[in-house]
């Protein structure tokens, strides 16, 4: 499968949001990627229903909703209604994890769960045949610009090998200090999504950045 990119909103610019949605939509993107922080998990504060639906009434590609928050069982119907087609929840917030997983796919959408920097891939043995899509986090969440975590290679490389015995069509998707610098070790680790947000709206050109992280080889493909 080719790989796929999903821009972040969260470093769109919100005062020309809808100028940011129409070039994700007229790009090479596959996703949007929506970040749901509420100042608790995380410590920052990004937006809520009001933006989320409003970015849903634009958007003509999926909405893959990260939710970076405490207690996002009470809010799973209510994303799903506003328009995600995929929700991640942090293995991190959910003590109940199991639990939540089946609430989302009960709500309609595909099931997802990230993992900060520190928790290991092996945590989620039990529970990864029941996932669509595990998100590795390689920067700690909560804010953009951050430096990536050149140990989530290996991360995603564990996380590939133990999807290859349990849930080999699981997806792997990695969020954090992505760009294309680091874009096609990312590939040859095993990642599918790439999650980019100041790579991709600082550039000149987004869209042309977007093509570009879109058709960058493996680095595997690079060496040959």
């Amino acid at each position: 499968m080719k790989h796929l990119i999903a821009p972040s909103v969260l470093s769109a610019d919100f005062a020309n949001l809808q100028r940011d949605v129409e070039m994700i939509n007229s790009s090479e993107a596959d996703w949007f990627h929506v970040d749901i922080m509420d100042g608790v998990f995380v410590p920052n504060i990004s937006f809520g229903f009001p933006v989320m639906e409003a970015i849903a009434r634009h958007a003509k590609k999926p909405l893959d909703v990260h939710l970076m928050i405490v207690n996002p069982d009470q809010y799973i119907e209510r994303f799903v209604k506003a328009g995600a087609s995929s929700i991640t929840v942090h293995y991190e917030a959910c003590p109940h994890l199991h639990r939540t997983v089946q609430s989302i796919h009960e709500a309609g959408a595909k099931a997802s769960v990230a993992l900060n920097p520190h928790t290991p891939v092996e945590l989620l043995t039990d529970i990864l045949i029941d996932l669509d899509m595990v998100l590795i986090m390689s920067v700690n969440p909560g804010f953009g610009g951050q430096q990536f975590i050149p140990n989530t290679l290996d991360k995603i490389r564990r996380l590939r090998s133990l999807a290859n015995m349990l849930n080999p069509d699981l997806l792997i998707e990695v969020d954090g200090g992505v760009g294309l610098h680091n874009t096609p070790d990312l590939i040859h680790a095993g990642a599918d999504v790439l999650v980019a947000g100041n790579a991709i709206f600082a550039a000149a050109s987004p869209a042309e950045m977007i093509s570009s992280m879109k058709h960058l080889p493996s680095a595997q493909s690079n060496s040959i």
